[in-house]
């Protein structure tokens, strides 16, 4: 039956009728009431001035903002060599795998079927009643000896030999006149697309670590530096406080309060030394090195530039995130599986055929009209019963899109809230820094000034000592603010999706699509 002649009897109203009545009769409601994932974002954020902006640079450019060509090569190293990267490419390679294998079922499959088979087949099945007819007459016969016997009974049960040789092609191919396959197909190349939207989140992800690392790095060299700079000055403090004690105008309890501050000073330089060798560690591996191959020279965080960055709307930075859009990708996956476990229930065609050489002798097998062998068939499937293992599959898959629609519902909250986040982190731990600065230049001032009244004898060495300590804590507090501030910036470039772009978007697809259309032809 020819693939034309199929499709006209399966136009027949009888037949249809019977198809789609066979779901009902199963109990099996096909009808889906898709969850409603519509989330229209905000016309501004609450931070930040309503207006559009271009998207931000990604993630090399924006490493150029700080002024360091230091941190601009281990940005470009981290892009370049990152194993979480790499993993992450990887995972695009199974993703393609998987589509090219969930789309195999819209081709037809062709197989080459050779068989060489010998049958040997025993006489006493196939030679029964002659055999009998001898052995009786044998019997029979007084004359008879016992040797001719034993000719009779092997005359009568002898054996035959049947061979079989076939050269040629089958084929099948399921018509998918409700689109099954190509739902299933398409639900794969979503993933496919998904994937290099996650690579694209890794990599931002990877940017944002690298610099937050190397922030780190001159954190704890500034830190060191105050540090030592604050043993020098109770070091200064101390002598002093030893050469009033020995002109009789201190006091031993006074020197000894003097050295517990010079030795809290000092013991807060290992605990730095300790973040700066370590966070150097932590760079070597965002940049796929070795620690020991790896140098940091780094500086110090006030050299660097504060980058402005400008979110732009709401709408905006949702169509700039990678995130975003891989769980839209996800979402229409999962709505093509549904597509697909729904089409389950009507019947599949499946047409099959053979083509080739066949012969009872090698000899006779090719190059011979009359050893040409052919098989054409149709098959019509129609699920009636399967112990609502069809139901349960459409149900599962349409809880599973319920799911995801509510994370890509979350994912979107998560952007807008992110974003609102970074720019609170920015406004604030700008103002932090300005207020620390005055609070460190306030505590300047008074040690300078308990410095000169203990030079004179007029101040008590536990004012002396509280005046110390808070200089020395207003300058470390100083430094991690300008961490905090810095790190806002990652945060900010993150929630703005790293450089990510609509365009980016349109170029993941089209290499996802490019990648599924190459490479089809009928070999490995």
């Amino acid at each position: 039956m020819t693939a034309s002649a199929l499709f006209r009897l399966f136009q027949s109203p009888a037949l249809l009728a019977a198809c789609c009545g066979a779901p009902v009769l199963s109990g099996c409601d096909l009808e889906w009431n898709k969850p409603d994932i519509s989330a229209p974002p905000p016309a501004r954020f609450r931070e930040a001035k309503p207006q559009p902006e271009p998207p931000i640079p990604s993630g090399r450019d924006f490493a150029v903002k700080f002024g360091s060509k230091e941190l601009t090569k281990l940005v470009e190293r981290a892009v370049d060599d990152n194993l979480d990267l790499a993993a992450a490419v990887a995972r695009i390679e199974q993703a393609d795998a998987q589509s090219r294998v969930s789309s195999s079922a819209m081709w037809p499959s062709i197989s080459m079927t050779d068989i060489v088979r010998t049958t040997r087949t025993p006489g006493t099945t196939i030679n029964v009643g002659s055999a009998s007819s001898g052995f009786n007459a044998a019997t029979t016969s007084s004359s008879s000896s016992s040797s001719s016997t034993s000719s009779l009974t092997s005359s009568g049960f002898r054996p035959r030999n049947f061979g079989f040789f076939q050269l040629g092609l089958t084929a099948s191919y399921e018509i998918d006149f409700w689109g099954k396959n190509e739902d299933a197909s398409k639900a794969a190349r979503m993933l496919s697309n998904a994937s290099r939207f996650d690579r694209d989140v890794v990599e931002i992800s990877t940017v944002a670590a690298t610099l937050n690392a190397y922030f780190q790095v001159l954190t704890a060299q500034d830190r060191l530096a105050i540090a030592n700079q604050n043993v020098a000055i109770a070091q200064r403090v101390y002598d002093a406080v030893a050469a009033r004690l020995e002109v009789g105008t201190a006091t031993v309890l006074d020197t000894s309060q003097q050295e517990s501050v010079l030795a809290q000073e000092r013991a807060t330089i290992p605990p730095l030394e300790q973040t700066l060798r370590q966070t150097r560690n932590t760079l070597a591996v965002l940049i796929g090195e070795r620690p020991e191959n790896v140098n940091v020279k780094g500086g110090s965080l006030t050299r660097l530039t504060f980058p402005r960055v400008a979110p732009g709307l709401p709408s905006e930075v949702l169509l700039r995130r990678p995130d975003v859009a891989a769980a839209e990708a996800r979402l229409a996956s999962f709505e093509f599986s549904v597509l697909q476990a729904r089409a389950a229930f009507f019947p599949s065609v499946t047409l099959t055929g053979l083509h080739g050489f066949q012969s009872a002798l090698l000899s006779t097998l090719v190059m011979r009209p009359d050893a040409i062998a052919y098989q054409v068939a149709g098959t019509l499937t129609q699920p009636i019963f399967d112990g609502y293992n069809l139901q349960g599959q459409y149900e599962l898959q349409k809880s599973r899109y319920a799911e995801q629609a509510a994370l890509y519902r979350k994912q979107i909250l998560t952007a807008l809230s992110d974003t609102e986040n970074a720019l609170i982190a920015v406004k604030e731990t700008e103002r932090q820094v300005k207020l620390q600065g005055d609070a460190v230049a306030a505590a300047r001032r008074a040690l300078e000034a308990a410095e000169v009244r203990l030079a004179e004898g007029t101040i008590d060495i536990v004012t002396m000592s509280t005046t110390e300590t808070t200089f020395f804590q207003a300058q470390d507090q100083l430094a991690l603010a300008r961490l905090a501030h810095f790190q806002a910036a990652t945060s900010l470039y993150q929630a703005l999706g790293g450089g990510w772009s609509p365009t980016t978007r349109e170029l993941e697809i089209a290499r996802a699509n490019a990648v599924y259309e190459t490479d089809k032809g009928p070999w490995p």
